[in-house]
């Protein structure tokens, strides 16, 4: 048997994480003294303290650490907790690199403010559209309905105008986390018959205060804050809901510093 202590160094786990271990039934001395109450270890617990500071070390916390060596010799039981966690951890990879993407922004920015963003009143001309419209899960999900719509438009020998004005629109009434009402429209040249998803529909022309902003989506706040101060400075009114024009976009470069997005606000005057 070995003494807290010697196990301690061992396996370099503290003496106190290995009282705490104990305490919740995680690593138990296989004996401990009545009259000194030291506590000894065995040599092959060596090997679960070794197990227990792996799987800390890819995020586990102690109750689950606790459950996986319950099953520890059941591959399939491992493998599916390891799977879990390898997507727990992709998605908080994604949301710090959304986060240090937002504080690099900032930093670049510094001393400006939203008067920097030039907003303009233009005229967006009757267009033929070839328009896919669905409720998505978040806003970052938006790429599923392009590809969806170039799949099902195919077979179809499509041609797109010049410029082809990739839109995307966004219904719902306020902001939402989820089930995000989006329909995404492309203008087409010729006639085309629907799909099962796809309508194609002539879109009237309309007045939209718009601002040009170069980068991830994320730097779009400062545009709705200058739109905003816009209409409201030059006595104008929203009329309609907002729409992104995607001069650059994923597709056509993967680097988010050279997308190119037109936030665009339907208005009329007042």
């Amino acid at each position: 048997m070995i003494k807290i202590g010697d196990f301690s160094k061992l396996s370099k786990v503290s003496i106190r994480m290995l009282r705490h271990y104990n305490e919740i039934g995680l690593l138990v001395p296989i004996h401990v003294d009545e009259f000194t109450s030291y506590r000894y270890y065995g040599a092959e617990q060596l090997s679960t303290a070794s197990k227990i500071q792996s799987l800390k070390d890819m995020g586990f916390g102690l109750s689950v650490i606790k459950d996986i060596l319950n099953t520890y010799g059941d591959t399939d039981s491992l493998r599916n907790y390891l799977k879990i966690q390898h997507s727990h951890m992709k998605q908080e990879a994604e949301e710090a690199e959304k986060r240090l993407r937002l504080l690099e922004n900032a930093l670049k920015r510094i001393g400006d403010d939203f008067m920097n963003y030039a907003v303009m009143v233009k005229d967006i001309p009757e267009r033929y559209v070839a328009s896919l419209r669905k409720i998505i899960p978040s806003y970052s999900d938006e790429g599923m309905l392009w590809g969806q719509l170039y799949k099902e438009t195919a077979s179809l020998n499509m041609q797109t105008s010049t410029p082809c004005f990739p839109v995307g629109i966004y219904h719902n009434e306020g902001y939402t986390e989820s089930d995000v009402d989006v329909e995404i429209q492309t203008s087409v040249i010729g006639s085309y018959k629907d799909t099962e998803n796809v309508r194609f529909k002539t879109v009237p022309p309309i007045t939209v205060a718009s601002c040009i902003v170069k980068g991830p989506y994320e730097n779009h706040n400062g545009a709705f804050e200058a739109i905003a101060a816009w209409v409201t400075a030059n006595n104008y009114d929203f009329d309609g809901v907002m729409f992104s024009i995607y001069h650059v976009s994923p597709g056509h470069d993967p680097n988010p510093e050279n997308w190119v997005t037109e936030v665009c606000y339907p208005v009329k005057k007042k």
